[in-house]
């Protein structure tokens, strides 16, 4: 009897799109030679919007630029700082009303720290996640009366708390308002409000998170009772820990203010803080192990044992990376809101007790390992449903994925919801049952950038009981009787403003960069751009042509991939040719269990950063896009979808007249209207002879950079779009003369 061979499992690659930046060769080496910087990071400057040296150098140095002062940019602040200095000197209560979140939270024991030191008479409270829900309530302003509260002072939210701040003024308090959410219509009836939504755009204070309102006003305050020199430092903690936290923009202030921070943070002067990092167990100094990047720890996960080997593991560091914030930090603050008691992380970030910090770190180490359970738990029930679904029929017809299962904890599916994003490339809105005959579903969402889940509550609003948002994410609650109609009316909704194209993860490449560029100091020059975050990426290159040398699974679940990577020749007479001279690198991919093994050649995307190990300091990748080769075709025939390589039909194509020399953005371009059988094809040309093809109707273009390399690229994002225009407009002009 034959042995049958052994099964080979079916290939499964992330579903991407990768949107790759133009480069702009004559700006980039123009802003390299100005900073110093490699010219791959002068490229990724360029992608930010960075454009000249003035820019560069105010990015790269942010302690050097002068900030307008907080009174002249808050129109309510200097009445905000009066009404609490005479609450302090009079010995009112005040009472602050705080929220559930990491940026709640770090708002309200920043404040009562700061209220602490000001000798304040100082309440608070922050209303249930399960019962309550978001913001200040009329129960709260019941109670605070009760106390005998005279000021409310609420921190992240409150801006559309109409009707409890109109008791509040009813029953004679004073209400300060401090949030940085999106302005309703119409304002409520506070004494004061301060949000950075009321600034102009051009304001370097916009994009303050709470926490940062929150800092604002007690460093002011502060100022004026005389006490700023005990409080700086830590506020300016508390301040980087709920920034990053919350992934608010890290420009403007919060650029200035983090990096500072961040600084602080390893020695901190707050003994929570201390305690939550040595439960988290970030390894940060520079004699730092690899197993913290390759034993495939998940992202927030604890990594165990490291710091036996080093029992001071945070000396001699410059400062906490925003990453060991958002992975690590700030995940064990939040899970406490989700599923926990808020309490305790209000005592953890107010004590001065090392004991007392110890064993409140502790609960959320405890209280965040549930969470984990729970999400994972969830995200393979949710999974194991999708996949008894017509995905077909998902990314064709319906565009939109709604998931309602009974039996989970409310607090933790927003986290479910945005895994399922990043697997399926889909808006995902995902509930539970509630109530005793499970009549009401409440739920949270989850979204793409083409799709604006706010807008898509809006058009549902008739069929939901609650509900509100932003363009990424948002929260709903409805009757379960209304979900078949809510399922519909989303899919019409999406139906409206995506395509299939739309219905893949976006994968932003600021650049191409060979093996040979990728050096250690390729990789400590990048903290330069730090600290990255919301509106500053960590930057991400791609290479062509990697062979998967060596690959295994890695963590606790089997479910990361550690790799050995090496970049091959792209002579296609020996395409597994390693180049010469480079040394293979090592590379983690998270959560990707399921797509291995991998092809044993692929493109990839990356992130970079470097190991430390046995006092060797190597270059590390982080996988974040994968996909097969884009090899050159062997003929000159073309597909319906997509433009002829121009590699191959440069020379052979007929086109219908002559080439047209423009002008875009002050650098020369010439074009030229190609007939292929698929249509006419517009091919533009710059003077360092990269080629734009796009066949007439297609979103999507090629990029001939050289000889052998031809990439997709969206022809709908901004910079090509305007070329292409400036080209049509020059081909119109012609044909009129």
């Amino acid at each position: 009897m034959s042995t049958l061979p052994p099964a080979v499992p079916p290939l499964r690659l992330p579903r991407q799109r990768w949107q790759l930046a133009p480069a702009q060769p004559e700006r980039r080496d123009t802003l390299a030679t100005a900073t110093g910087l490699p010219p791959l990071l002068a490229q990724v400057l360029l992608n930010r919007g960075i454009l000249t040296p003035a820019e560069a150098i105010g990015f790269l140095e942010p302690d050097a630029v002068s900030l307008p002062s907080p009174l002249t940019e808050f129109p309510d602040l200097a009445l905000s700082l009066d009404l609490l200095a005479t609450a302090i000197a009079q010995k009112q209560l005040i009472a602050i009303c705080g929220d559930y979140d990491a940026d709640g939270m770090t708002s309200t024991a920043l404040l009562l720290r700061a209220f602490k030191a000001f000798n304040a008479n100082v309440h608070f409270d922050i209303p249930s996640r399960m019962a309550e829900g978001y913001g200040l309530n009329e129960r709260i302003v019941e109670d605070f009366y009760q106390l005998g509260v005279q000021i409310i002072l609420t921190v992240d939210n409150g801006i559309a708390a109409h009707a409890p701040i109109a008791l509040a003024r009813e029953l004679g308090l004073t209400v300060i308002v401090t949030d940085h959410h999106d302005l309703p219509p119409e304002l409520p009836q506070a004494h004061a409000i301060l949000n950075p939504k009321l600034l102009p755009a051009t304001s370097p204070y916009r994009g303050l998170a709470g926490v940062g309102v929150a800092y604002v006003l007690a460093l002011e305050l502060a100022k004026k009772l005389q006490k700023k020199r005990q409080l700086e430092v830590p506020l300016l903690e508390l301040f980087t820990l709920g920034t990053i936290a919350d992934l608010a923009p890290l420009t403007g202030v919060n650029r200035c203010w983090v990096k500072q921070g961040l600084k602080l943070l390893p020695n901190s002067q707050l003994v929570g803080i201390q305690a939550l990092i040595n439960q988290s167990g970030i390894h940060i100094n520079t004699n730092g192990s690899e197993h913290d990047y390759l034993n495939g720890n998940d992202q927030g996960d604890t990594v165990n044992n490291n710091r036996r080997a080093n029992p001071h593991p945070h000396q001699n560091s410059a400062s906490l990376k925003p990453e060991d914030i958002g992975f690590r930090l700030g995940p064990r603050i939040n899970a406490v809101g989700r599923i926990g008691e808020p309490p305790i992380v209000i005592e953890l970030l107010t004590t001065d007790d090392p004991e007392i910090a110890a064993a409140r770190a502790a609960e959320c180490e405890a209280i965040n390992q549930r969470r984990k359970d729970l999400c994972a738990q969830y995200e393979a029930e949710a999974i194991a449903w999708v996949e008894t679904q017509d995905l077909g029929r998902l990314y064709q017809q319906e565009r939109v994925l709604v998931v309602v299962r009974p039996g989970w904890h409310h607090g933790v599916i927003g986290i479910v919801a945005s895994r399922l994003v990043e697997r399926y490339g889909v808006p995902v809105f995902i509930g539970t049952y509630e109530g005793e005959n499970d009549e009401m579903v409440r739920g949270s969402a989850r979204s793409i950038p083409e799709f604006h889940v706010f807008e898509a509550l809006e058009f549902c609003k008739d069929l939901t009981e609650k509900h509100g948002g932003h363009q990424a994410a948002g929260g709903f609650s409805l009757k379960a009787s209304h979900l078949p109609a809510f399922r519909q009316r989303l899919q019409t909704f999406a139906c409206q403003c995506l395509q299939p194209e739309h219905l893949k993860p976006l994968i932003a490449i600021d650049a191409q960069a060979n093996f040979a560029d990728l050096t250690v100091d390729l990789a400590t020059q990048i903290d330069r751009l730090h600290p990255c975050g919301i509106d500053n990426p960590e930057p991400l290159f791609w290479t062509p042509n990697v062979q998967v040398l060596e690959q295994r699974l890695v963590g606790q679940g089997q479910n990361h991939l550690q790799l050995t990577l090496a970049q091959v020749a792209t002579d296609t007479t020996t395409p597994d040719r390693q180049l010469p001279g480079l040394v293979p690198l090592k590379a983690i991919a998270w959560r990707w269990g399921d797509f291995f093994p991998l092809p044993k050649q692929v493109d990839i995307a990356y992130r970079i950063g470097l190991n430390y190990w046995n006092n060797q300091t190597t270059v590390k990748l982080e996988l974040i896009g994968v996909r097969l080769p884009n090899s050159v075709p062997k003929t000159t025939s073309t597909s319906m979808h997509s433009p002829a390589n121009p590699l191959l039909s440069m020379s052979t194509d007929t086109p219908t007249d002559a080439p047209v020399d423009f002008y875009y953005r002050d650098r020369h371009y010439r074009c030229r209207i190609i007939k292929q059988d698929t249509g006419q094809e517009l091919r533009i040309r710059n003077q360092q002879g990269h080629v734009l093809s796009i066949i007439k109707g297609q979103k999507i273009g090629y990029l001939t950079t050289s000889s052998h390399d031809c990439q997709e690229v969206d022809v709908s994002q901004p910079f090509f779009f305007h070329l292409i225009k400036a080209a049509k407009q020059a081909l119109q002009m012609k044909n009129r003369l």
